[in-house]
């Protein structure tokens, strides 16, 4: 690894790719035999590959997380005027197809000791909405919700159940890979991911008849015929042979990166975590998460614009926790269940450069820039 320039840019999570190669391997491959688009060898073993990874039976490569979503939801039979509950502490891409569906997200808040999803707000939200159609989760920062309270009460109510794991890849809840506990679950490969495609996406489930039902609607709905014939509402939705090429290879790196992901959190906290105010995103006995962003929270005098201003000062990303739905202005409409966790979190949270590129002297640039404004 070359060494760090004084004053190089320091990102918040770029791509980064095997020093091994293998991405490269499977990219030429795909060059090699002409079989750049549409799907091929590369996408069929990427789908195989990250469904074993994960443990599920099925998987869907498409071209993004957030077209695996809206896919997930067809499959849940989420149209019109349906409710979907969402977390409403979590990124735009969560939300927004649901609407593409033309249905009805309703918001959840979150708890402090996951950062995800509060099964107790989510129960009075049943309440509030027996009619509900599907229940969206999502691991926030790799950081795993509460899956045996929340599944428990939608099993209860007998609702589809879609994981949002696109930050979590590589993350355990009791033993488990997240993504895994729900009907559906999502991963992203964008490029500020954990392992990444450039872009692109994967939808899995134990479904093998749902799976190939998105494949089919993926890839613009064309029927079985000799000539162009649909009958139903297609997408261009499928991943390309090229993109999937680097997923295979940085699906054989992810290990790694989750272990410097987790090498990068260990050492904000242990050098960070005494400050005045300063408390880090919450990691429980059951969550083997995989540490995609270092977040953490500011009740003092320090302020997370003051640092994010320090950092970048400094030529060094750093960024705000995500603003919820319900006080982004497209979705404020829309109605929201809980107190204000999660607009708590956003008004002191702060997420710390976490590249899986960082050297131990670019951690302690980071570290030194921000104790400096404890001292002043």
């Amino acid at each position: 690894m070359k060494p760090t320039k004084v004053n190089e840019r320091i990102f918040l999570s770029s791509p980064h790719m095997s020093v091994e190669g293998y991405e490269l391997k499977f990219v030429q491959e795909a060059f090699d035999t002409n079989w750049i688009a549409p799907l091929g060898e590369n996408v069929n073993e990427f789908e195989k590959e990250l469904a074993a990874k994960v443990g599920s039976k099925e998987a869907a490569a498409l071209s993004s997380g957030t077209g695996a979503i809206h896919l997930a939801l067809r499959a849940a039979g989420v149209g019109e005027g349906d409710i979907v509950f969402c977390p409403t502490f979590t990124f735009s891409a969560t939300a927004n197809p649901i609407i593409y569906q033309n249905a009805l997200p309703v918001f959840i808040d979150s708890d402090y000791e996951t950062w995800n999803m509060c099964p107790n707000a989510l129960a009075k939200a049943f309440e509030k909405y027996p009619e509900v159609k599907a229940v969206i989760v999502v691991h926030l920062y790799g950081l795993s919700a509460d899956m045996d309270k929340i599944m428990e009460i939608c099993k209860k109510h007998e609702v589809t159940v879609i994981e949002d794991a696109a930050e979590s890849l590589g993350g355990y809840y009791k033993g488990q890979h997240t993504g895994t506990f729900g009907d559906y679950g999502i991963f992203s490969f964008n490029g500020n991911k954990i392992i990444t495609t450039s872009g692109g996406g994967m939808l899995v489930s134990n479904n093998e008849e749902k799976v190939a039902k998105v494949r089919f609607w993926a890839t613009q709905s064309r029927d079985q015929a000799r000539h162009y014939q649909h009958s139903e509402l297609g997408f261009n939705y499928r991943m390309s042979n090229v993109v999937a090429g680097i997923g295979r290879g940085q699906l054989k790196v992810l290990d790694q990166r989750v272990e410097k992901k987790k090498y990068i959190f260990e050492f904000y906290k242990r050098e960070l975590g005494e400050l005045d105010g300063v408390e880090f995103m919450p990691i429980n006995d059951w969550d083997k998460p995989n540490y995609w962003l270092s977040s953490m929270t500011l009740k003092g005098k320090v302020r997370p614009i003051d640092i994010m201003a320090a950092l970048e000062k400094e030529n060094i990303e750093s960024r705000p926790v995500w603003k919820p739905m319900h006080l982004q202005p497209f979705f404020e409409k829309y109605d929201f269940i809980g107190t204000d966790v999660s607009e708590s979190l956003f008004e002191n949270g702060v997420c710390l450069p976490s590249d899986t590129k960082m050297t131990d002297k670019d951690l302690e640039r980071v570290v030194k820039t921000i104790k400096g404004l404890w001292l002043k």
